[in-house]
């Protein structure tokens, strides 16, 4: 019997979400909506770890540049910067929102628009070194939705 590739990639990107489902859970994943032109956004999310765990990769088959970012006070001067992984320790939840963590997506090709669904492949080690694949589907919401109105990067240059 043969399957077709659209079912196939569904049904392997249930299985990749179900075999990390045990370690870590995504809740509300959503990216910025951009205008024309923007060549930078941010992707949000709650995450939970049954087990301490690390956020060490990220990537899109639709954004070149995808890394992991923390934004944080310095002399009173908020700043952005990249980070090699993102703790998350058991039972706790992280939440990855405007003006704090986030995963920033850059070097855009074309607008994301309001109602699109971005695909976001997160890899997550536990401590033993266990790395485990989770792929999400992140929705487009507009800039001005409540979600969307607590800072970010609608005016930033990478």
């Amino acid at each position: 019997m043969m399957l077709k590739p659209a079912l196939t990639a569904a049904l392997l990107g249930t299985v990749l979400m179900t075999s990390a489902a045990a370690q870590v859970t995504i809740k509300d994943a959503w990216v910025r909506a951009t205008v024309p032109q923007q060549k930078a956004t941010g992707a949000f999310m709650q995450l939970s770890a049954t087990k301490d765990s690390r956020l060490v990769a990220v990537s899109s088959s639709a954004v070149p540049v995808v890394e992991v970012h923390e934004m944080a006070m310095d002399n009173n001067v908020m700043k952005m910067r990249q980070i090699p992984a993102l703790e998350l320790p058991a039972g706790k939840s992280v939440e990855l929102k405007p003006g704090g963590y986030h995963i920033m997506l850059m070097d855009l090709k074309q607008q994301v628009k309001v109602g699109d669904t971005l695909p976001l492949t997160l890899v997550f080690e536990d401590k033993a070194g266990k790395r485990e694949t989770v792929e999400v589907k992140a929705e487009v919401r507009a800039l001005g939705t409540a979600a969307a109105k607590h800072g970010g990067h609608s005016d930033h240059k990478h």
